[in-house]
């Protein structure tokens, strides 16, 4: 049976962006984005498994943004993927959710792999031209892994499998049921073609409808020793893990609060008239809508800045690896949980209230407007924001910090 390394990560990300990295890949995001605004409601009508979009990702380079240099990949920094997805959010929120997720699913390799075995990874992530998809949800724990040979046999089912129906692997955590290694639980990867796996295209709901997250089911799944990253442990640096997929939501809640701004300052200037009872010549000439969006930009601005700041925060602490220390990790835990309240509540203010200067004409269906809200509205449950809510009083009260889990 293949032994996994207990040597601390060394993580392969170092530094921070300078404005030149980061302004490269705006530039490239946001092309991508601008290519999938033309058609973004009529493929969010069809919700159609979202193969064309992966290869839009594909070719823009963006599904490598950071893997190493050595190893072929752009080697930018996690403040450059968080913009990255909030600038895709600004025009596809499902589109945006599956590269936010492929890179944290991607960056298992850092966060789990041993230092030995992380090279081989990266290597086969860029030839393969892979999409990361991921079956961990942990509010159904339904999954046993049982020992056979050098390997394991995995049944069972997970539900919001972001991706999977459309990423070339898929990442899994399960928990070994028995044997010498029960109890712990191993991170590893399957093919999305592979024996006994079950895709089933059952994402069918209010927004995200191309995030491809279906429910899996497991069949008797061979687990073969060369497809284990690694074992998940409380290692500091490896729980950075979560924390980063929640800052990804923070951005991505901000990218869908911006594209609703940007898309009702477009209807808001086509309107010629104005109220009749207004002294203005136009809508957005009316102070009472003027105030509305000057109300929800600035706190859309004040989001960003939160956001910009933990990026750049969050690429520090990484480059410090294995000497992470668990105050540390917490700290910006919570820094993060911070951005998450706020994003979330004005991602859906913004995309519901946008409403109030547009009018009822912007309900209609050809206009789509309602895009943003579904796509925001749907996300945002991911995980109770009230509880964030709780983890930031906790820590300010008493510096308390919330057991490790993949929401917190």
């Amino acid at each position: 049976m293949t032994v996994i390394s207990t040597q601390l990560p060394r993580v392969p990300y170092t530094g921070t962006a300078d404005e030149a990295e980061l302004n490269h890949w705006r530039e490239i995001a946001q092309k991508v984005a601008d290519q999938l605004a033309t058609d973004a409601l009529e493929r969010d009508r069809k919700n159609a498994q979202p193969f064309a979009e992966v290869q839009l990702l594909r070719e823009a380079g963006l599904l490598n943004l950071l893997v190493p240099t050595e190893f072929g990949g752009a080697g930018a920094h996690w403040e450059t993927a968080f913009e990255a997805v909030r600038i895709l959010a600004t025009a596809d929120g499902s589109i945006s959710q599956l590269l936010a997720y492929h890179y944290v699913n991607q960056s298992g390799i850092a966060f789990y792999a041993a230092p030995e075995t992380q090279a081989q990874w990266w290597q086969r992530t860029v030839e393969g031209g892979w999409l990361w998809g991921d079956s961990v949800n942990p509010v159904d724990p339904t999954l046993t892994l049982v020992p056979e040979g050098d390997g394991f046999r995995l049944n069972g089912a997970k539900r919001f499998s972001t991706g999977s129906g459309v990423g070339e692997v898929i990442v899994i955590n399960a928990e070994v049921t028995e044997g010498e290694r029960k109890g712990q639980v191993l991170a590893f990867i399957i093919d999305r073609d592979r024996e006994g796996l079950e895709i089933v295209d059952d994402w069918d709901y209010l927004g995200q409808r191309l995030s491809a997250s279906n429910s899996l089911k497991y069949h008797n799944v061979r687990i073969e020793p060369t497809d284990l990253l690694g074992e998940v442990t409380d290692e500091p640096v490896s729980t950075l893990l979560t924390p980063g997929i929640q800052l990804a939501f923070a951005n991505f809640y901000l990218g869908i609060a911006e594209g609703a701004l940007a898309r009702g300052k477009q209807i808001l200037l086509g309107r010629k008239n104005a109220w009749l009872f207004s002294q203005a010549e136009t809508y957005s000439q009316d102070p009472i809508f003027q105030r509305t969006v000057g109300e929800l930009k600035a706190r859309t601005a004040a989001v960003a800045a939160l956001t910009e700041k933990l990026g750049r925060k969050f690429d520090a602490l990484l480059s410090k690896a294995g000497e992470v220390t668990q105050p540390e990790r917490a700290a910006l835990a919570v820094e993060i949980a911070e951005a998450k309240v706020v994003s979330t509540e004005v991602g859906v203010e913004v995309a519901n209230r946008i409403f109030e200067v547009t009018g009822s004409s912007s309900t209609a269906n050809s206009v789509g407007l309602d895009l943003f809200w579904r796509n925001v509205r749907t996300h945002s449950l991911h995980d109770p924001v009230d509880y964030k809510k709780i983890e930031v009083g906790a820590y300010f009260l008493r510096g308390e910090s919330q057991p490790l889990s993949l929401y917190t």
